[in-house]
């Protein structure tokens, strides 16, 4: 094994030697910087609220409850991922998801729907005073 050359998915080269343990921190960070950003979704341009999932009734009002626009992008950034996944791909570095535009657009509607239906459960368990 000695010598010997591995193409990593990415691209990049690892030379093999003798112990396989040589160099490994160097090629173990680069694997997990790796799979952080496809982890985070960085890397296809997900932004963190798109991986909330959509089954709860909470959600889809929330997501009823988006500008147009926002709609939109996140339609596109759903469907623009999806097809990198299928090509077993990702984005180019300069198009991942930058911390200053991963701001959330979706949680605070949820917490908003979550305080509605709090404050009617609360409501509707009043019972009236009879004098």
């Amino acid at each position: 094994m000695h010598g010997k050359k591995n193409e990593l998915t990415n691209g990049s080269v690892m030379t093999g030697n003798k112990s396989g343990m040589e160099g490994s921190g160097t090629w173990l960070r680069r694997v997990e910087e790796e799979n952080t950003s496809v982890a985070d979704g960085s890397s296809w341009g997900y932004r963190s609220d798109d991986l909330i999932p959509e089954e709860s009734d909470t959600v889809q009002k929330a997501l009823k409850r988006l500008p147009p626009k926002e709609a939109y992008d996140r339609v596109f950034r759903l469907r623009r991922a999806f097809q990198l996944s299928l090509q077993h791909t990702i984005l180019p570095k300069e198009e991942w998801t930058t911390t200053a535009q991963d701001r959330p657009y979706l949680s605070q509607l949820i917490e908003d729907i979550e305080r509605e239906n709090k404050e009617r459960q609360e409501l509707d368990a009043m019972v009236p005073n009879k004098k």
